[in-house]
Parts: structure tokens; sequence; C-alpha cells
């Protein structure tokens, strides 16, 4: 392969010695007889690699090699000096200048041909792997494109959300999912994949895939967690896992349902009174347990409108700086210490710029991913259920009646309410209100399951430590069903412009004194579940028998 070779000698003889050999070998050559030359002469022909003595008029060797290095960037154009030089210190200097090898005087020609062999050999060696480089960060910023579309999309823009994502790499082994609920509600899962970059990445796609379309079916969060560690049970090899907390945040419940599983721990605060709750985590990272060993094991609180939720990826607490010194959990918690009021309401602020600030002359050894999420207030929850209203199906079932029954212990592993929403949905125009219609079904079954099969009372949700206590009561009862049925009955009629839902659920409970049953709203709105809340949302409701059957009418237009 013929290569271009630029001779830059102040000395005649030798570069008309140097010329000689070089074009012997089947070179082209160009010439200068300074350093100034040289780098002109760069410049304009672009030589593969470079002869350069050391010593020369206007500018000598180093400088105008140094010059050159510059200007080459990321190509590969060697710099072979030409010297007589002996002294290590001498040819070090050299070689700190960008020089790449040496050339004693007087010239060998077979070890010329040699070394301009062996560059020439490096030269294409470097441009396949420039090639190759270049296309791998095509293919990455493709891939990266499709990657944040899957996954950094959803309901990151709602104004109780506040989130900070900064990867170590392209790729992000952290992962952060926030979607709305049909009910109106919000899913949360911040999850950190063991090791950075592509690989920690990867898990991130079926989980993002099985989160957000769970959720939009309307899963609870039990079944979405059961599903995702399933799933990744299964991919991963071993070794790959996910740390994760997932999120349930009822707004009209004001409750908060937390699974947690090997991230650091994460805060409850509430910015009015300073209280602080600490998430512990209680299992093990997702995609570690087979599904038969897995266990669901959630907090359940109940959120005042100051309360706000804080998560993070251990690459916060962990954070060094240049001692070696890790900004830690001590650092971390003292922002939620400060009794001052002010600061209370800046403490997502505070603890990215203390972080930024404590790491600003240390190694990142990890990726940055903090969350803060509070209540939805009133005004904020009806403008966001609007905007949940997707555009209405022109073709689809109008006319059809339904009929589903569950008993005993499958009332306590399968959840109904994502197959007759999905039923509900296929009616034309009806999926605008699919918060409604999610949220009237929802209560209808929680009401015959909790209060009329497993009898549970729901005053014991007065105090956050009744709410604890009503879950543990309730999965006790659960584990515990025989004997016990739940039938629900669909019907749609159109009518008009939109049409009559009617919606029966019967459960083999002993029922209530439904004729003394109140239907008066409370005075502080629809903030929590029970009659008034169905009652706002039906045209008729009527509680029949022994009150262990409700029948409810959902006209729409």
């Amino acid at each position: 392969m013929a290569l271009k070779v630029l001779i830059a000698d102040d000395n005649t003889s030798d570069r008309m010695i140097l010329r000689a050999i070089v074009r012997h070998l089947g070179h082209e050559v160009v010439e200068a007889a300074d350093g100034e030359q040289a780098v002109a002469m760069f410049e304009a022909h672009h030589p593969d690699i470079i002869l350069m003595d050391v010593f020369m008029p206007n500018m000598d060797g180093q400088q105008a090699a140094w010059i050159i290095k510059q200007r080459v960037g990321d190509d590969l154009v060697p710099i072979i000096f030409l010297s007589s030089l002996h002294a290590a210190d001498e040819l070090a200097d050299c070689l700190d200048a960008g020089g790449d090898d040496f050339l004693s005087k007087p010239y060998n020609r077979v070890i010329l041909q040699a070394k301009i062999q062996a560059f020439g050999r490096m030269r294409a060696l470097h441009a396949q792997v420039a090639q190759q480089r270049a296309h791998l960060v095509r293919e990455q910023a493709v891939a990266k494109s499709v990657f944040d579309s899957i996954v950094h999309h959803g309901a990151m823009h709602l104004p109780n959300v506040r989130y900070l994502i900064s990867p170590m790499s392209i790729f992000n082994g952290d992962v952060m999912l926030v979607a709305r609920q049909p009910s109106g509600g919000l899913s949360i899962l911040l999850g950190d994949f063991t090791g950075h970059g592509l690989p920690a990445a990867i898990g991130a796609m079926p989980v993002s895939e099985i989160f957000y379309g769970m959720i939009h079916k309307g899963f609870a969060l039990r079944e979405i967690t059961l599903e995702i560690n399933r799933k990744l049970k299964t991919i991963l090899p071993t070794g790959l896992f996910c740390c994760a907390n997932l999120v349930d945040l009822n707004f009209r419940n004001r409750t908060i349902e937390v699974w947690t599983g090997g991230l650091p721990d994460n805060i409850l605060f509430n910015r009015r009174t300073g209280q602080v709750q600490i998430l512990q985590s209680r299992h093990l990272p997702l995609g570690v347990l087979s599904p038969e060993r897995f266990r669901y094991d959630p907090y359940f609180f109940s959120m005042d409108s100051d309360d706000v939720l804080y998560l993070w990826s251990d690459g916060i607490v962990e954070t060094g700086d240049a001692q070696g010194q890790m900004y830690g959990e001590t650092n971390l918690l003292r922002h939620f210490a400060d009794t001052a009021t002010a600061q209370r309401q800046r403490i997502f602020d505070a603890i990215v710029a203390d972080v930024q600030n404590f790491a600003s002359d240390g190694e990142r050894h990890d990726d940055h991913t903090l969350l803060e999420v509070g209540m939805l207030s009133s005004a904020d929850l009806a403008d966001e259920e609007a905007s949940i209203a997707a555009s209405a199906h022109t073709e689809g079932a109008r006319d059809w009646s339904f009929s589903f029954a569950l008993r005993n212990q499958s009332l306590a592993h399968f959840d109904p309410l994502p197959l007759l929403v999905h039923m509900l949905m296929e009616v034309p125009g009806l999926r605008e209100r699919f918060s409604q219609i999610y949220t009237l079904l929802a209560e209808l079954y929680s009401n015959a399951l909790d209060h009329g099969i497993l009898r549970l009372d729901s005053s014991m949700k007065a105090s956050p430590q009744g709410f604890a206590a009503y879950y543990q009561e309730r999965s006790q009862k659960m584990a515990a069903l025989q004997e016990a049925c739940i039938e629900v009955k669909l019907e749609h009629r159109p009518q008009g412009r939109g049409g009559i839902l009617h919606l029966e659920i019967e459960d083999s409970g002993p029922g209530f004194d439904h004729q003394k049953a109140s239907f008066v709203a409370r005075q502080e709105g629809y903030s929590g579940r029970g009659l008034p809340l169905i009652k706002s949302l039906c045209s008729d409701l009527h509680y029949l028998d022994r009150g262990n059957r409700v029948r409810a009418v959902y006209h729409w237009e």
C-alpha cells in the first residue's frame, strides 16, 4: 500500500537520501526544509507518515510535532524523529512532543522500510477502528432515542413531581417510571439495575413495557410488581437484578402504598410539621427470587396535603469527593432536619446542589437519580383527570351484556378490574370517561370484597397506625377465604350520542342495613372512598336484598 510521506530536514543531503529510499519503497514524498514548512506542508498535503528532524531552523522538530499533533485530532499520523541523539532525557522529550518512534542517523534502508510498513499497518487498523466507532456511535444514538422514548416518558410533567436523572454514561442503569392510573392516581417505579451503561439499561426496556402497559389496563401495584419480578427472573443472567421502589398514590383517598426492594432508605416528609418517616427496604431486589418465593408486603400510609415522598438511588449517597469520601446518608438526612419552614420547601434543590458541590472534584461511580412527589390539590386533580381523556373509538361494541364471577381463593389471587375495564373501553366514546368508569368499578368491587366478604371496618383507616392494621387484617382474611363469591354483571345500551351502563355486583356476605345508609356527601368533598363518592358518579344507585347486591346506572354522552 503506497503512503504519502513528509520528510522534514534542513539538511539537503539527508533529505535526498531519505527521498530516494522512500520512493524506492514505492511511496510518495513531500519535503520541508524546516519546522514551519513542515507544518505548512502537513496542512496542504495531509501526509500519512512524517519523518521529522529534531534540530531545524525557524521552528525545531519538537515544536512542529506538537503543533501537528494538535491539528491531527483523533486521526493517526505517526511522526518518526530523525536524530543522532542518544541521551534518554532528550529522546523522552521528543516522545512528549508527539513523536511515535526514532530513526538514527545514518539511515538504514531495511529498518526504515520496516518502520514505515509497521506504521502503515497501524494507520489501517486505526482507520478501521474509527469507522467501527462511528458506526457504533450512530447505533447508540438510535438506541438511546428508542430507550429514552420508552423509559423516560410518562407523567413526569405533573405539578407535584420533580426529578433528577443524571446518567454516568450514555445509557442509564437507573430507571424512573411515572404513570397516571385510570382512577386518577399516580404510580411510580424507581429502579437501579446492577452495573452501568448498556448492560444495566437493557433490563429497563421490559420493566417499562410491563409497568406502563399494566397501569394503563388498571392492574394494581401488587400484580405489576409480581409480573416485573417474574419477567426479570426469567430473562436476566445471574448477578443482574433491579433494586426498586414501587409507589401508588391515591389522590382521592389521600393514601400511599410503597413496596421497597433493595434501594437505600427513602423518606416520607411533612413540610408543615417536619415529621420524617423512613421507608426501609423490606425485600430483595426484583429478579432475584422465583415467583413462588417472592413476597409483596408494602407500606401503607395516609398522606397529608403537606406530605412529600423522596426517593433516590444509591448513586446519590455513594457520591465521592476528591479525597474518596462518600456523601453518605448522614449528609442526605440532615436536609430533613432543618426546622426552618422555608428550607422545607426547597429540599429537592438543596440536595441536588449539595451533592454537586460535594462531587465537584471527585470521581463519579454511579448514576444519580432523585424524585420528589407530593399530593395533588383538588384543582390540579380535576385538570389532570380531564387530560387523561383519550381520543374516542369510532368502531366497537355498543350493545352487549357480560357476567363474571370469582369464587374462594380466586378472589385473593385475581383482580378482575383490568378485564372489566377492557370490556368497557371497547365502547366507542366511553374511553373519554376512563377515570370515572374505573373509579366506579373499583369502589363497588372493593366494597363487596373488603366489607361484604371480609367484613373489614373502614373506620380503622382513620389513623396511620389503623391504616396499616387494616391492610394487615385484610391480608390475613384473604388468605383464609372459603365459600366466598362475588358476581359482576355489566350491560351497555346505546342511547342517542352516548349510552347507559348498568352495573350490578353481588357478594356472598351477610350484607348490611342499607335502609339506614346515608348518601350525604362529606363536608370536605369526595376525598375518600365510600357511598358518597359512588353516588356522585351514578345517575341511579340502589342496594338490594339484604344489602349484598348493588345496582348502579351510569348515563353518558
